[in-house]
């Protein structure tokens, strides 16, 4: 530990030391490192999809998708925009002020720390970092232990591509957490679960810290048969592959459970059978094309939530377990007890329990019930529908009639609210996030009253001086509408 001690303070020390230097700032450094980025993506493609195997057991396919084309497109939006992103906003001050002027720029924090998820420990390191380069930060990035050939995979390569002085990567688990939290940093940014995010949140209150927390929670979807009878083959698809295409439901996005009604509860179950059938071939286990539960402590989660006897008497549709494959086969639940600890806890697996309810307007006083997720989703075209789930509801975002796009839409912003959360990122808002928007006003000398004692009446004489400018501009822009008025 004491060694780990030393070299992140030697790291703290040489990162705070070259931000000071101001290298980061250079718009031309900045564009170099995301260049590097992509570079480092391109040329290790093979390495990266064979580690996302070895730790997730995720198929080059989904890992390109969901990963490595993610960080692609992400660092490549930034490069190009970089230039429109860091011009001055001007700002248009009140007749109050005038002749003064406003404008809004954005600064670099300084130096960033970055603690990472494993689910998808390659885009999620890299993104939240290519924000943190964007807007001229150094950073400290600490991969997960739990995706741990991932971890050694960007440990060997970002030294490699990117400037070493200002960007660096530390392995380790909980311990090494620890010591780094106890550093100060100008700007934490955490994925991960509400629990440690609790803890990451009190640490960084000790120096202040600002932090953005990437959480999770229970993501409903409901589904409005009645407005959508025409495409449910689409949307069994959709939540299909939302649910169990993307890490095997161990996603902070994925669908956690279904809203239904009652009356069209078992038509829903007979269409999920033969679209996961499709997806997965009748032996899940050996396509190859679903991931694996990332370690044996997740397993026996999920293992424990699936044996309460109550929610395992609620399997409608598959249930099967392998410890040593890491394997939980696609299982559908029909109506577990709501005070079952996997309707309270998010599920992070391959597991979808279906809610029923009596009327679908039900689902709006269902989500309201529980804390506010990370995402709500809706298939429904029933426009009364949606204005309720905008207008009643609170999430980090909503999107209707289909799943997780969200999250690879750079215009749009990504973050939680409540327990799911708190800040945002992509795209613009990743150079957001990293940048103090700092106010500039720019005012003048002139009109100025003659100072008098006491002291205070200098400020007075300011607000005198601030009320007479703007009566006499007032007066005169009126002078000139009565004077247009009078020629017409």
């Amino acid at each position: 530990m004491e060694a780990m001690e030393e070299t992140v303070d030697q790291s703290l020390r040489e990162m705070r030391e070259t931000f000071a230097s101001g290298r980061t700032r250079s718009i031309k450094w900045r564009k170099a490192q995301l260049g590097a980025i992509i570079e480092m993506v391109k040329d290790n493609e093979e390495k990266m999809c064979d580690v996302l195997f070895q730790d997730l057991g995720k198929h080059s396919t989904e890992a390109f998708r969901d990963e490595l084309g993610f960080v692609m497109r992400s660092a490549s939006t930034a490069l190009n925009f970089l230039d429109k992103w860091v011009v001055p906003k001007k700002s248009n001050l009140p007749l109050l002020f005038y002749p003064a002027t406003g404008k809004v720029i954005s600064e670099p924090y300084g130096t960033v720390l970055v603690l990472s998820s494993w689910n998808f420990p390659i885009s999620l390191s890299l993104d939240p970092m290519i924000g943190a380069i964007a807007a001229g930060n150094t950073v400290l990035l600490k991969a997960s232990e739990l995706s741990p050939n991932a971890s050694a995979l960007l440990t060997k390569l970002i030294p490699s591509y990117l400037d070493t002085k200002a960007i660096k990567v530390i392995e380790g688990g909980p311990d090494v957490a620890t010591i780094l939290l106890q550093h100060q940093w100008d700007k934490i940014f955490f994925t991960g679960s509400p629990k440690i995010g609790k803890i990451i949140m009190a640490a960084a209150a000790e120096h202040l810290t600002p932090v953005t927390l990437e959480l999770g929670g229970k993501c409903p979807t409901i589904i409005d048969h009645h407005s959508v009878s025409k495409d449910m083959k689409s949307v069994v698809k959709r939540i299909s592959g939302g649910k169990w295409g993307s890490c095997s439901g161990q996603a902070c996005i994925s669908v956690d459970y279904v809203l239904v009604e009652q009356s069209f509860a078992s038509t829903l179950i007979d269409m999920f059978k033969p679209v996961i059938r499709s997806f997965f071939g009748v032996n899940p286990k050996e396509s190859g094309c679903l991931s694996k539960i990332v370690t044996k402590k997740h397993f026996q989660r999920l293992s424990r939530l699936l044996n309460d006897p109550r929610v395992k008497a609620s399997i409608v549709y598959g249930g099967s377990m392998d410890e040593d494959k890491l394997y939980v086969e696609p299982t559908i639940l029909l109506d577990p007890p709501l005070d079952s600890e996997i309707m309270n806890e998010e599920i992070f697996g391959p597991i979808l329990p279906i809610i029923t309810l009596r009327d679908i307007q039900e689902s709006i006083g269902f989500i309201k019930s529980k804390p506010k997720p990370l995402a709500i989703y809706a298939f429904t075209k029933d426009e009364n529908l949606k204005t309720r789930i905008l207008s009643e509801t609170s999430s980090g975002s909503v999107t209707f009639n289909d799943l997780m796009i969200q999250y690879m839409c750079d215009a749009l912003p990504f973050g939680g609210v409540g327990q799911s959360g708190m800040g945002r990122y992509h795209g613009k808002y990743s150079f957001e996030c990293f940048s103090h928007e700092k106010a500039i006003m720019e005012g003048s000398l002139a009109m100025d009253l003659e100072a008098r004692y006491p002291p205070w009446n200098n400020f007075k004489l300011n607000f005198i001086r601030l009320a007479f400018r703007e009566a006499y501009f007032k007066l005169l822009l009126l002078m000139l509408g009565l004077t247009k008025g009078v020629r017409k």
